[in-house]
Parts: C-alpha cells; sequence; structure tokens
C-alpha cells in the first residue's frame, strides 16, 4: 500500500489535521518522524489521499504544510 506522509510545524498542528481531516471524510494518522533539520519537529500526517486535495484543506484552514513523501507501507522512509 503506498501513501503519502506531509510533515507539520508541530504535534499541535498534525493533531489539528488529523481532526480537520477525518472531519472532513478524509482518513489520516499522525506519525512520529525522526528528527532532523530537514523535517523540522519530526511529525507529520499519513494519508492515501491526493496530497495536493489534503494540503489544500489544511492551509485553507490556516495550517503550513512541509515537505511532501511518498513511501510503501513497511518502508519508513
Amino acid at each position: 500500500m503506498t501513501y503519502t506522509l506531509i510533515n507539520v510545524s508541530s504535534v499541535t498542528y498534525a493533531m489539528k489535521s488529523k481532526n480537520i481531516l477525518n472531519n472532513s471524510g478524509y482518513y489520516c494518522e499522525i506519525e512520529r518522524e525522526e528528527r532532523n533539520k530537514r523535517s523540522g519537529c519530526g511529525y507529520a500526517i499519513r494519508i492515501k489521499d491526493d496530497p495536493a486535495v489534503i494540503c489544500g484543506i489544511l492551509e485553507r484552514n490556516g495550517i503550513t504544510t512541509g515537505e511532501r513523501r511518498t513511501a510503501e507501507r513497511g518502508n519508513r522512509r
């Protein structure tokens, strides 16, 4: 199964993102990432839907999104 990880700036924004998306009918989960300079705080949301649509919903709700990357289930990178 392929999914997309979208970095957010804090765990608070990850929780807000999950709430917004779940209330909009989109399934997502919060993932703890390895902390490094590139990914920021170390939290991302995991989605199966179109990342452009998801980022649009989040940005309309005041949540800035960061790096996006595609991953396969079982491969965390």
